[in-house]
């Protein structure tokens, strides 16, 4: 369950801030589009995380700020390359090693456990041909191309995936030790199906229930109960039933920025290709990420199921990847920061009217800037954390400076 502070307490936080921090943040691109409204203000802490000489990262997926303030990432270590890794493969007499899939860090940047692979879930498989002729035999439950990143009250972990066949969500204990999972790989049954999944991209679970954006196949969320993981409710665009077809064969990442859908529509009937997200906001609140309709939807969980409450438009005219990927809040619940993949930026919102205020960020590979930003999350003292995938690969750490007057 998210935890909101109020602004003094997230004020107070500020103020303990190390001054150490000073000698490594960096100033980072951003525009104040109301200033009749305070906007928090960041500066990119250029020496975050504090990985080990001999690890670099790959694609990360998957993000998450755990109750105690330790931060998680979701990594592929398959989207390296030999020229990465030529420590692993003995090409490279100096650098580097794959990472695992999983890893925490405190809130220096320090890792505190690390951890994933095949071994950890059930089921074992072996792979026969080569290229788009190579076929999986076997049951492995393990995905073959991790997205999306959960960590409970309870410091247990979700993954999801959106590979050939990845059709799980995984529970693991916060050492990665193996508890349940909903659905299974290799199967798939459509958006109406009360058991199996389809290409799930994030998962949100609260104590009570767990929900789930079942969004590369299919274009749908689906919840179910905490205990027993049964099915309770599943809904598309508008809190209807998910209407809009499944996409035909398995995703791969040329069709993320196609534009084979026409383009983005933000009045669409349906969810996009890539429903990205699902996160639990105040008051009740879901906030889901139609990606490819440039877009959030706005839900409030009821006693009956959810009520559609709006949609909150992110720079409509974007193509491409396009941008509403994920979705996070301030301590206090008054802003709403949304990750725009093809503009590289953080959109600030209110949360009470959805009015953007401003953003940071911008497109590049320095400190403070984004390629293929991908997933977002704050702490308790307002700090701010990002993720990118494709050419990204990278975890970055924006420090709240304070606000603007």
């Amino acid at each position: 369950m998210p935890k909101f502070l109020s602004s003094a307490a997230m004020g107070a936080a500020l103020l303990a801030s190390s001054p150490a921090l000073a000698d490594t943040l960096v100033e980072v691109e951003s525009e104040h589009l109301n200033e009749a409204v305070p906007m928090p203000t960041f500066a990119v802490d250029a020496s975050w995380p504090q990985l080990p000489e001999n690890i670099t990262l790959g694609q990360t997926p998957g993000l998450a700020v755990d109750r105690n303030d330790n931060i998680w990432i979701l990594n592929r270590p398959n989207s390296l390359d030999f020229t990465d890794t030529g420590a692993d493969s003995g090409m490279s007499v100096a650098c580097c090693n794959a990472p695992p899939h999983v890893i925490q860090f405190d809130q220096d940047g320090n890792i505190l456990r690390s951890w994933g692979g095949t071994d950890l879930a059930p089921g074992e498989s072996t792979y026969e041909g080569e290229g788009r002729d190579r076929t999986e035999i076997g049951d492995e439950q393990w995905p073959a191309n991790v997205h999306g990143l959960y960590v409970d009250d309870d410091l247990n972990v979700w993954i999801g995936g959106n590979g050939g066949g990845d059709h799980v969500v995984l529970n693991f204990t916060t050492d990665g030790e193996y508890i349940r999972q909903i659905g299974t790989r290799q199967q798939t049954d459509g958006n109406m199906s009360q058991q199996y999944l389809g290409n799930p991209a994030d998962i949100n679970f609260d104590g009570e229930s767990v929900l789930v954006a079942d969004g590369y196949i299919n274009k749908r969320i689906i919840e179910f109960g905490a205990d027993d993981l049964a099915f309770e409710h599943l809904w598309g665009a508008y809190g209807t039933d998910p209407d809009g077809g499944t996409r035909e064969g398995e995703f791969d990442q040329s069709q993320a920025s196609s534009t084979g859908d026409g383009g983005a529509n933000p009045e669409s009937e349906s969810f996009g290709d890539i429903v990205h997200c699902v996160t639990r906001g105040p008051d009740d609140t879901i906030y889901v990420c139609d990606r490819r309709n440039n877009r959030l939807q706005v839900f409030r969980e009821t006693a009956d199921g959810v009520e559609f409450l709006e949609d909150v438009v992110i720079a409509e005219e974007t193509g491409g990847t396009r941008t509403a990927s994920d979705v996070a809040f301030s301590p206090d619940g008054k802003y709403v920061y949304v990750a725009d993949m093809m503009n590289g930026r953080v959109w600030i919102l209110l949360r009470e009217t959805h009015e953007i205020i401003g953003h940071f960020g911008r497109n590049g590979r320095y400190p403070g800037q984004f390629i293929w930003l991908h997933s977002v999350d704050v702490d308790s003292h307002g700090n701010v954390y990002t993720t990118e995938v494709s050419t990204g690969r990278r975890v970055q750490r924006f420090v709240m400076t304070g606000m603007t007057d």
